[in-house]
């Protein structure tokens, strides 16, 4: 099954109301952006749409952002908006496809494979003058969701720290980095500032920077599978690669993941504390497009 879902398809889908059908509205703001993703919601989302907030459904005791959630506090929120073993998962997002993409990727962490993302999501949706629901969405009805964890889809720092020391080390080209940084060139060279105050620039050395907006069409829609794997392979990456994917805070990385996912080639594996773990971290650092650390 693929991992993307079109608006026709999901269109189809609402028309019949299977009752394994349940279709959650991923969206959080990325750096930059200002809107409330609870209000926008309200104004109008897919018709029986839940809020799926990546914020709630991250480890409340972690000081970085975004971090996976224990088993059972996942289990718990996601049957309370009433996903169960059986159920068939469209995440969207309500402007672009990141949040989304870390809906579907939280999901398959905990060994659901029933889900799939809304291609082009809610501006597609919108433009093709399809059914809006406004307000907030009634209660669903809560279901039970067994968590089976497959903890080899997500890497730790030490993990990549190993990496990271391997790829420098084959930098005479008898390797190929398969680490790949989804954030834009400026904030991967250190040209421009991170948005998280006081969080130094740069990457992790090894790493390939490809920008997650290069694997889209107008922010919204997948690239076709061909022009996809040729993404991946200007970034070094040849098909059945084993890939870890980051970004600033685990969140543009599920695109990257979810890119290789529909490449055939599986989500790879995602670093969690991303950059915002690693540069506070003392771990050694790089900055411009060349491999130059600094402690």
């Amino acid at each position: 099954m693929s991992p993307l879902i079109s608006t026709v398809e999901l269109a189809r889908l609402l028309d019949r109301s299977p009752a394994s059908l349940v279709v959650l509205d991923a969206t959080t703001t990325l750096p930059g952006e200002t809107f409330d993703p609870d209000l926008v919601f309200r104004d109008g989302h897919v018709p029986g749409a839940q809020r799926f907030d990546i914020d709630v459904f991250s480890d409340p005791d972690s000081s970085l952002p975004h971090m996976v959630p224990s088993q059972g506090r996942f289990a718990r929120l996601i049957g309370a908006l009433g996903v169960g073993n059986d159920s068939d998962v469209v995440f969207y997002d309500q402007t672009g496809v990141a949040s989304a993409a870390r809906g579907w990727w939280l999901l398959g962490l905990f060994g659901h494979d029933r889900v799939r993302v809304l291609d082009g999501g809610l501006p597609v949706w919108r433009a093709e003058g399809r059914a809006l629901e406004a307000g907030p969405p009634a209660a669903p009805a809560a279901a039970r969701f067994v968590a089976m964890p497959r903890l080899a889809r997500l890497a730790g720092l030490g993990d990549v720290a190993a990496l990271s020391a391997a790829a420098v080390a084959g930098a005479d080209g008898s390797g190929r980095a398969r680490l790949l940084d989804a954030r834009s060139r400026g904030r991967f060279e250190a040209i421009v500032p991170e948005p998280r105050a006081g969080l130094p620039g740069g990457h992790i050395p090894g790493a390939v920077n490809l920008p997650f907006g290069e694997l889209l069409v107008d922010g919204v829609r997948f690239r076709p599978t061909d022009e996809l794997r040729a993404r991946f392979a200007e970034a070094g990456v040849a098909s059945g690669d084993r890939v870890v994917t980051s970004c600033g805070s685990g969140l543009t990385a599920s695109v990257l993941s979810l890119g290789l996912a529909i490449c055939g080639d599986g989500p790879g594996l995602l670093y969690d504390g991303s950059w915002t773990e690693w540069a506070q971290s003392g771990q050694p650092r790089a900055e411009g497009p060349a491999r130059r650390t600094s402690p």
